[in-house]
């Protein structure tokens, strides 16, 4: 593993999940489970959200768009708590959203404002 690309992606990735959430997932990870935590954070976090092309808010909606059209749920939930982090508003979740239900399904759309709701009174923001 690159030490480098994985530090870069343990910034990255607490940046915008939060310390405390990372840090509970790596001292969960066993030796069966920690290899992928490792290379999950150098890969996704390090090579993808380190590439300072796309502005953390933009990286976000685009997570949201993507995992709610693949039936993600549990990742969209994240990623939603995620996307406050770096900036996304209600309303731009929102329209996250519409764009799952106009690409993805109605059914997509639905879960993802199930999930959205839930993330936005826990953050109250609704």
């Amino acid at each position: 593993m690159d030490q480098k690309m994985f530090e870069k992606g343990l910034a990255k990735r607490k940046g915008t999940l939060g310390a405390e959430y990372v840090e509970r997932n790596l001292a969960a990870a066993d030796d069966f489970s920690l290899p992928f935590q490792e290379a999950m954070t150098a890969w996704c976090w390090g090579f993808g959200w380190g590439d300072e092309a796309i502005p953390p808010k933009t990286r976000s909606l685009m997570n949201l768009a993507m995992l709610g059209a693949l039936g993600r749920w549990h990742e969209w939930e994240t990623h939603c708590r995620g996307a406050l982090t770096n900036g996304v508003s209600k309303e731009e979740i929102r329209a996250a959203v519409h764009v799952v239900a106009i690409y993805a399904g109605v059914p997509c759309g639905v879960e993802c404002f199930r999930i959205a709701r839930r993330v936005l009174e826990e953050a109250g923001e609704l």
